[in-house]
């Protein structure tokens, strides 16, 4: 605990912080656990640093890479096409 002078300098003080401190989902007038579509995770340094479920978790994972391939049979195929 430290003491602060206001919600104001509270607030400054929290927003400093290395972790977020927020994790969770939010339901307004219903329940709502999500699925496997809706991200789930921390902010920050909170959590283990992505997101869990959806898309978002899914890119995480994944690292892009552009591969060519030559499926031509013979070079005169390749100068052809």
């Amino acid at each position: 605990m430290m003491p602060v002078a206001n919600d104001k300098e509270a607030s400054a003080l929290a927003n400093q912080t290395h972790y977020g401190l927020q994790a969770g989902t939010v339901s307004v007038n219903c329940y709502g656990e999500g699925d496997i579509t809706t991200p789930f995770g921390g902010y920050k340094l909170s959590g283990f640093g992505g997101k869990d479920s959806s898309l978002m978790a899914h890119d995480q994972y994944t690292q892009t890479k552009t591969i060519w391939i030559n499926l031509a049979e013979n070079q005169q195929d390749e100068e052809i096409g």
